[in-house]
Formats: structure tokens, C-alpha cells, sequence
């Protein structure tokens, strides 16, 4: 009887697969050793803006584009509900969830402007817009700020591959240091998650109400 080859063929693409899924959790974990060392303040200073805006009665909006729609969906979630603490509603929104409003704006205006639609019809003064991009370089995403910024709204990017014209346009920003999109993901909503935490610490006695 001739001997089965597959058995063999498996365990080679066991170890490739191995291999490929080790060699993401190194580069996720080095990323966020360099995120660690290089970019803490920048972190405390992003979750110290929107802790202000919400203890005066302010809100927060999240934008960004594919991955980064999830993220400003997941971290005003974690706002709306709860992170860790049993506390009040945080006033905070993702312009990413309406699909009317998306197809609407996209199709009789213009797929760039369908967060600084957005923003315009929702932001007042002293709110603070987070936009998310893991290049710096999302059009809609940059006109959003631009317009959070003409009505007098505080600014943060939350990005990757130094910045780009994002992050240069903004009040605050937490720039993941490097280029690959993945890790950039990765830190991003870990990002969002100890922002989450720093606020509902400063603010679980309900005082923004």
C-alpha cells in the first residue's frame, strides 16, 4: 500500500503557520514596547483633553475609516457604557453608524466630507473630535478635523506612519511608531482602551453629569 503523503504536508504547514503567528505577536509586542517608551504622555495627554470636555458638559465624537471606523465605534462604546466602573453615560458618539446619513452625504456631496458633515450639524465649542487614521492621510477624516477645528472644537489624531497631514493639524495626538497598518490597529484600540480607563477613573464619581 503506497504511504500517505499528507501527514508529512501538514506538519510543514503547521510549522509555517507557527511561524507566521509568532512572528505577529513579536512585532505586535515590540511595536508596544516602542509605544510604551515613546508615546505615554502623548496618551495621558489625549485621555486628559476629552476627561475636561466631559467634566464641563462636553461631548466627544470618534471617526476614521474601515478598521479605524470599528475602533471609534469600540472606544465610544466602552464611553456609553462602561469600561470597568458601574457609573453614568459618557457623552460620546462615532460619526461611522448611520448609514443613511453615510450613503446620503457620500452619494449627493462627496465621500470626503461625510465627517465634516457630520461634525458641522453635531459639534458645538470646546467638544473634542477624534479622528482615526493609520496613515495620518484619510481625506475624510483630515476635513473632518478641519471642520471640527473652523467651529472651535478641540482636535486629537489618533494615528500611525508619523502622523501624516493629520496628525499635524491637531490640537493632541498619539502617533504609533511605525508603518505596518496591522500593528498600528493593534495599538489603536489598546490606546483607546486606557483612555477609557483614565477617564471613567477621573470622572466614575459622575461629577461630568
Amino acid at each position: 500500500m503506497q504511504k500517505s503523503t499528507r501527514a508529512p504536508k501538514l506538519a510543514v504547514q503547521g510549522d509555517h503557520e507557527a511561524s507566521v503567528a509568532q512572528d505577529a505577536i513579536r512585532k505586535s509586542i515590540e511595536t508596544k514596547q516602542r509605544l510604551a517608551e515613546e508615546c505615554l504622555d502623548d496618551i495621558i495627554e489625549m485621555a486628559h483633553m476629552i476627561t475636561i470636555a466631559l467634566s464641563k458638559g462636553r461631548k466627544v465624537v470618534f471617526f476614521g475609516n474601515g478598521g479605524s471606523a470599528a475602533d471609534a465605534q469600540h472606544i465610544s462604546a466602552e464611553l456609553v457604557g462602561k469600561f470597568k466602573r458601574d457609573r453614568p453615560p459618557f457623552r460620546a458618539s462615532a460619526l461611522t453608524t448611520n448609514t443613511s446619513i453615510l450613503t446620503a452625504i457620500g452619494n449627493d456631496i462627496g465621500f470626503d466630507e461625510i465627517f465634516s458633515r457630520q461634525v458641522q450639524a453635531t459639534l458645538e465649542p470646546e467638544d473634542v473630535a477624534v479622528g482615526i487614521s493609520t496613515s495620518g492621510r484619510s481625506k475624510n477624516v483630515i476635513k473632518g478635523v478641519e471642520e471640527a477645528r473652523r467651529i472651535g472644537a478641540k482636535t486629537i489624531a489618533l494615528t500611525g506612519s508619523g502622523g501624516g497631514q493629520l496628525g499635524a493639524l491637531c490640537d493632541r495626538r498619539v502617533i504609533v511608531p511605525s508603518d505596518d497598518t496591522q500593528r498600528i490597529q493593534e495599538c489603536h484600540i489598546m490606546i483607546g482602551h486606557i483612555v477609557c480607563e483614565l477617564i471613567e477613573e477621573t470622572l466614575s464619581d459622575g461629577s461630568h453629569a
